[in-house]
């Protein structure tokens, strides 16, 4: 299983900077990093949350599933 993080992204189509959200959500600039890069192994919902409401988006923009390719035989 494979989670892309499209954070950027939507930063991007925002127009707000990494301090500026991480300053509005509560959450230190690194860890937001963190999250942008999809090193996280999770996120809290009420982090989730925040985000959502200052990029006024849904979970569904920030977070996409991408299944894994599988194996070809040999």
């Amino acid at each position: 299983m494979d989670i892309v993080v499209n954070l950027d992204v939507m930063m991007a189509k925002r127009k707000i900077s990494s301090g500026d959200l991480a300053a509005r959500i509560g959450i230190t600039p690194v860890n937001l990093s963190v999250l942008k890069t999809g090193r996280a192994k999770a996120i809290r919902f009420s982090t989730l949350e925040a985000i959502c409401r200052e990029l006024d988006c849904q979970p569904g923009d920030i977070l996409e599933y991408t299944p894994e390719e599988p194996a070809e035989p040999p």
